[in-house]
């Protein structure tokens, strides 16, 4: 069986992987439909050429990792590392694309990934355990005669 932690890094790579195909496949979708008029002649342009469909690759198959993921991370640094995909698109973006990259981008990308470092450190110090471990019976309802339901 798969560690959990590296069941959580290989699951959020390829979260991020998805993710970053779709919304690349978009702007080469967009770009290569251009220009845009809602009409057969733009339909045909969009569905006719291989990036939509790499988009809707991404999309669906970035969905049914989430949903997996969803199934046994914690959700509070489950949500912030699906922020990664940002940080990738832009990298990405940069080298492939070649689109300018400034310092409020950076710095972006930065307080993006200080963020989820910060809430995976503290998302560890809420699941340590702080004492002995309580029955699971601490707190339920019981009956008259003092047994539990």
């Amino acid at each position: 069986m798969i560690g959990t932690r590296r069941f959580y890094v290989a699951g959020f790579l390829v979260l991020v992987a998805f993710d970053t195909l779709a919304q690349l496949s978009f702007k080469m979708a967009g770009e290569q439909a251009l220009p845009l008029a809602f009409d057969s002649a733009w339909l045909a342009r969009v569905f006719g050429q291989p990036w939509i469909y790499g988009a809707f690759a991404g999309y669906i198959g970035a969905f049914f990792t989430w949903m997996r993921l969803l199934r046994h991370a914690p959700i509070g640094p489950a949500f912030a590392a699906s922020h990664l995909e940002v940080v990738a698109v832009m990298a990405l973006s940069h080298a492939l694309l070649g689109e300018h990259i400034g310092w409020p981008q950076v710095a972006g990308a930065l307080s993006i990934l200080a963020g989820i470092i910060c809430l995976a450190f503290g998302e560890k110090q809420d699941s340590a355990p702080t004492g002995p471990p309580q029955s699971e019976h601490v707190g339920a309802p019981r009956r008259c005669d003092g047994r539990i339901p």
